[in-house]
């Protein structure tokens, strides 16, 4: 189903040299759209993980939510629709080209896989997983032989490949498979997970079990953090360490044999209650790290306070505090599950306050008020030069419906926006128009924009859009994926 007019058919992949080489794209420096490279540099390059800016749902292990790959370039925009009747939160791409999806369907909720075309998107093959929590299985990663790697409903941690049999068809297996149930109680699940420097998985339960997992020798090893904290979304890694944002603090973590330790933890203000458009009482963020030197020197988060959305930034080193600056307020919107995007010294922070989500997760608890308008909200906050605190650069009410992805090639932020039926009000409704849009990080302003589609089947749930190496923007919806491109 096209909404604009025409579409390009994309070309193969290049190999893995020229993916390597495009990750140079790097220098500190004061952000301008007019030089990509001042965006930077982002997070080292994990050797146990993918393709930088496609590996993860944030684009690396340190969840910077860049790039090093250029969106739709000029041209005419055309947007396309893969149906798979589910939600398709992780878009993935290995170093062979071909996008990994990880999706709900809408009937029956069992996690599935599904291995895409890169030409057109469209499903070569599906693979079902063990059903397990609604976060469960959403976070995965392709790690440095693409496969991906995900925990599932049975509690296991598995490595699926995709494979071509002798008639050239396509097939996913799962080629590695190691149980957790024996540290993770039956009424858990994993909820976040990435691979560290010596290849190690880690792994964070929405109960508070944290622990590293070595497929190969089977070795597992846990940590339980506080009674009463639950980990919502995923987790970042480092050379530094591990971050985990649990529902009343960041925490850094390492280990020398395994067994995870903590080097820091820092509380946060989580609120009262929940809000509307957050999923759980807390920040909603999964910790990004960034910083102009090494890419890893500051670790940041939203906070959850009740009248007003933070932009927490700790230090690596020791969880010291840089700044807590108030974000999204020209929205009036003080809320955001979105991760941070991050690069260099600047960080952005889209809002999420009363976005209609159509479930939430068990044990998020009641929020309060129990609805409200979808306010947006963009805000750009930088690190002062010197490291000694922050500054609010930018601030406005656009509604980004996605996690915005920052590219470092072409020096523009991509996302999908949704506009409110009625022009000038902050409702929705399952009507309501959705565009795919281009922004410039040294103002916020959109720069260029088009309709993708009208009605909840284009709902992008504040899903994580991932750009191909050819400038596809490839986008989950509660139905399927958006191809954006441009000819």
């Amino acid at each position: 189903m096209s909404h604009f007019p025409g579409r390009r058919r994309t070309t193969r992949w290049r190999p893995v040299g020229a993916l390597l080489a495009a990750l140079v794209l790097s220098c500190a420096g004061s952000a301008s759209a007019a030089s990509p490279a001042g965006y930077g540099p982002t997070p080292p390059h994990n050797p146990y993980a993918g393709p930088d800016g496609t590996a993860t749902m944030h684009g690396d292990t340190g969840s910077s939510d860049t790039t090093p790959w250029a969106g739709p370039g000029a041209g005419t925009l055309a947007s396309s629709r893969t149906a798979l009747a589910s939600a398709c939160p992780t878009v993935l791409i290995g170093s062979d080209g071909y996008p990994v999806a990880l999706c709900t369907p809408i009937f029956g909720q069992v996690p599935t896989v599904h291995l895409l075309d890169p030409e057109d998107n469209s499903s070569l093959t599906t693979l079902s997983l063990t059903k397990g929590s609604l976060l469960g299985g959403v976070y995965a990663y392709i790690d440095h032989q693409d496969r991906l790697v995900v925990a599932d409903g049975s509690r296991s941690l598995l490595r699926v490949g995709h494979h071509r049999d002798s008639e050239g068809d396509w097939r996913l297996t799962v080629d590695r498979r190691l149980s957790l149930a024996s540290v993770i109680p039956e009424d858990d699940a994993v909820t976040g997970l990435a691979p560290d420097w010596k290849g190690r998985v880690w792994f964070a339960t929405g109960g508070g079990v944290v622990g590293t997992a070595d497929d190969s020798t089977g070795t597992v090893k846990t940590l339980r953090l506080p009674a009463g904290e639950r980990v919502a979304n995923s987790i970042s890694t480092a050379p530094e360490g591990t971050a985990v944002t649990t529902t009343h603090a960041t925490y850094l973590l390492d280990t020398e044999d395994g067994t995870p330790r903590i080097v820091w933890r820092t509380a946060y203000d989580r609120g009262s209650a929940r809000k509307p458009g957050l999923l759980s009482w807390g920040s909603g963020s999964t910790p990004t790290f960034f910083g102009p030197g090494t890419g890893t020197e500051y670790v940041t988060i939203v906070d959850n306070a009740d009248s007003a959305a933070h932009l927490k930034v700790y230090r690596t080193a020791d969880g010291s505090d840089v700044c807590s600056v108030p974000v999204l307020r020209a929205a009036g919107g003080p809320g955001s599950e979105n991760s941070p995007v991050g690069a260099g010294r600047s960080v952005f922070v889209a809002g999420t306050y009363g976005y209609p989500y159509p479930a939430v997760p068990e044990g998020a608890g009641t929020s309060v008020p129990a609805s409200a308008d979808f306010a947006g909200g963009l805000s750009r906050v930088d690190v002062r030069a010197d490291g000694t605190g922050c500054s609010l650069v930018w601030d406005n009410a656009l509604r980004s419906a996605a996690v915005p992805k920052l590219s470092t090639a072409d020096g523009l932020l991509h996302t999908v926006v949704r506009d409110p039926l009625i022009p000038g009000t902050r409702g929705t409704s399952l009507l309501d128009p959705f565009r795919y849009v281009q922004i410039d990080p040294a103002n916020g302003q959109i720069t260029r924009s088009g309709k993708v589609g009208v009605g909840s089947l284009f709902d992008t749930l504040q899903m994580a859009g991932t750009i191909t190496e050819d400038g596809a923007f490839l986008q989950g919806t509660v139905t399927g994926v958006l191809r954006i491109t441009a000819q």
